[in-house]
């Protein structure tokens, strides 16, 4: 549904490279919802993850899909991509991948999240086109901001990253010694890592909560999203969020409608332990699994620190919604709904309390779109919104 109304600029002018494009859009209810939308930037190559640091600098990443994207990880500066953290760690192609090293190269990477203690991480999937995993490419790395020099490379072992799968999103504890992703390939699952020790470990593999629902199809325009040869997408869990406070992991598949939760400290504490307690195995984690409710088709997840709302991307709806996490039984209520947002993808908060929202166009690519251009043009967008605009505010 196209929208009217205008736009406010809610950016420093530093980070905004494109025009206001979108105004107020109509919650799922009776109520209003007003929310600013607005381009900060547009990129050549199919986007997926966004973050942005505690002081304000922007960081996205190009997974290599249906092409050979030129940069993996970049910096936005003046609305532009800038190589991150150099060019060399840039510089892996489908067509050199005899002669460089997928260990200190991103391969294929699928998301950066930046940290509370100034580190960015970065999710390397290292399985180009999502066909098979790399040899030593599947690993998360950590870079410090200040230097902008890595500090740390997790790899991960073929136990913990199998060769169908394909690691997608992080989320990382307030103490910065926990990271816990999700792997939304053929079998999915969550995977939770020590940061200190660099040790991972692969839980629920294959259970039905990380797995996709095979009662949901993923629409877009009306019909069945599916691929040439009539596949229709089958992405495992994928969208992860992490409460404020930590104590809270959430997760759901695209191809599924239940958001599910686990208390984070039946999660931890292994690392260190002579052995594997029981705890954490996959029969005891089944019974502290919480069903949160429906979202529907979703991507990207984000709790906010202002306002503890959980924000879910919406792809079948060109919309980003909220839920409230404060009592049980509340649905989703629309914040934006816009048709430039297609396919929202990955959220990050700004330290103004900013959304950001990546738009992928998974929808337009080669993959599901006979004769689009490899190289897809994609956004990344910024929200501004009040307290009390959409139904089901904490605040």
């Amino acid at each position: 549904m196209k929208l009217a109304g205008g736009v406010r600029a809610g950016l420093a002018a530093s980070l905004v490279s494109g025009a206001a494009l979108a105004g107020p859009a109509a919650a799922q209810d009776a109520k209003p919802a007003p929310a600013t939308l607005t381009k900060v930037a547009g990129f050549a190559h199919q986007v997926t993850g966004i973050t942005v640091s505690r002081d304000g600098r922007t960081f996205v990443n190009f997974p290599r899909w249906s092409e050979d994207a030129p940069v993996s990880v970049a910096e936005v500066k003046d609305g532009q991509p800038v190589p991150y953290p150099d060019a060399e760690w840039n510089s892996w192609r489908n067509a050199n991948a005899d002669e460089v090293d997928p260990k200190t190269h991103f391969v294929c990477v699928q998301s950066v999240v930046a940290d509370g203690q100034d580190r960015l991480w970065v999710v390397d999937a290292a399985a180009p086109a999502m066909a098979h995993v790399i040899k030593d490419g599947p690993k998360l790395v950590g870079i410090d901001l200040k230097s902008n020099r890595v500090v740390k490379t997790i790899p991960f072992d073929t136990g913990t990253v199998m060769q169908a799968s394909y690691i997608n999103d992080v989320r990382i504890s307030p103490d910065g010694k926990t990271a816990y992703l999700t792997d939304s390939g053929a079998e999915g699952a969550l995977i939770v890592v020590d940061l200190d020790s660099g040790s991972a470990k692969r839980v629920l593999s294959g259970h039905p909560a990380t797995m996709p629902d095979k009662s949901v199809t993923v629409q877009y325009d009306g019909k069945p999203l599916r691929r040439p040869d009539g596949r229709g997408v089958a992405f495992s869990a994928d969208g992860i969020a992490l409460s404020p406070d930590g104590k809270t992991l959430y997760w759901q598949a695209i191809k599924g409608k239940t958001l599910y939760s686990l208390p984070t400290n039946a999660l931890t504490g292994w690392a260190t332990a002579a052995f594997v307690p029981e705890m954490l195995s996959d029969r005891t984690l089944e019974s502290k699994i919480v069903t949160v409710g429906e979202n529907g088709p979703a991507d990207g997840l984000l709790i906010a620190r202002k306002d503890g709302r959980m924000y879910v991307t919406s792809p079948q709806d060109n919309s980003v919604k909220v839920r409230d996490l404060t009592s049980t039984g509340n649905g989703l209520t629309t914040l934006v709904q816009d048709p430039q947002l297609r396919w929202p993808d990955t959220f990050s908060e700004g330290p103004d309390g900013t959304i950001y929202v990546t738009t992928s166009h998974i929808q337009d690519s080669a993959d599901y779109k006979p004769g689009a251009p490899i190289s897809l043009p994609t956004e990344l967008w910024a929200i501004r919104s009040g307290p009390g605009d959409v139904t089901g505010s904490p605040r």
